[in-house]
């Protein structure tokens, strides 16, 4: 059958509308990137899903919003250019609303509030802050860990700072010696030593840090996800999460169960 003005003009409406049809679906997903190894509130399970507190309000804010999740694992520095580039439109692996990252990202309202520790072996003679004079610190590549440590490196008298990409690795060496801590987040390092033995929390680094679903930055998606996250708020939702990962309810007046704005550059 020859091709005709038409027949190209009706492929080309055809086209057009399963173009439109494809992107209506794809802005009912919400793409998500997620550090695979940051228990409890993110891990790939065995079947390659994703679990953990974070998880668990990702997926509960998406559906408020009429939005179902795709999760892909990345590493956790990988994730800040995943959003910058619109890769992802969100990123969960604890990590702290900070006002260096807010100038290129959006976070919506905290939901978590969190302090570093310094953790070491648990025969290590380090026991306060101060004994890590003269040390090597282990820390997690673009963390306020991190950012904490190298900027008190010279305060502190840290011998060195060493910068991994996971939590493992950094555990590792800390095991073999190779570093004498760990500066980290207490919830994290809590979680995974209820089953890496010999290791311990020595002391508490008061940070005031909060944790926030980190976004592209101005998306308009932010105060839809951001919505559905003062509902789950209200309604007791994010308290049952809380309940479900850390044993026990979120402290009274935590980001946990108070309504806050979201942050702002």
């Amino acid at each position: 059958m020859p091709i005709t003005r038409r027949s190209l003009l009706v492929l080309a409406t055809a086209v057009g509308l399963a173009g439109g049809s494809h992107f209506a679906y794809a802005a009912d997903v919400l793409n998500v990137g997620s550090y695979p190894n940051n228990p409890p509130f993110e891990y790939k399970t065995a079947n390659g899903g994703f679990e953990g507190f974070e998880v668990d309000i990702v997926n509960e804010a998406a559906k408020r919003a009429g939005m179902t999740t795709n999760i892909a694992d990345y590493g956790f520095q990988a994730l800040f250019a995943a959003t910058s580039s619109k890769r992802i439109d969100v990123a969960i692996s604890s990590i702290t609303i900070t006002p260096e990252r807010l100038k290129s990202q959006s976070f919506t309202q905290p939901y978590y509030d969190s302090d570093m520790g310094v953790a070491t072996k648990e025969s290590s003679s380090v026991k306060t802050l101060a004994d890590l004079k003269g040390t090597v610190v282990g820390v997690l590549s673009g963390s306020t860990g991190e950012k904490w440590v190298n900027d008190n490196k010279a305060a502190q008298g840290f011998a060195d700072v060493k910068g991994y990409n996971s939590q493992q690795d950094m555990f590792l060496d800390l095991g073999a010696g190779r570093i004498d801590a760990v500066v980290s987040d207490i919830p994290g390092m809590q979680y995974l030593f209820v089953k890496t033995k010999g290791f311990a929390i020595k002391d508490r680094i008061k940070t005031g840090e909060q944790y926030g679903l980190m976004m592209t930055k101005d998306s308009p998606l932010v105060a839809k996800i951001n919505d559905a996250i003062t509902a789950m708020k209200k309604d007791g939702t994010l308290e049952k999460i809380h309940e479900k990962w850390f044993g026990g309810k979120a402290p009274a007046g935590s980001s946990t169960v108070t309504e806050l704005p979201i942050p702002k550059a």
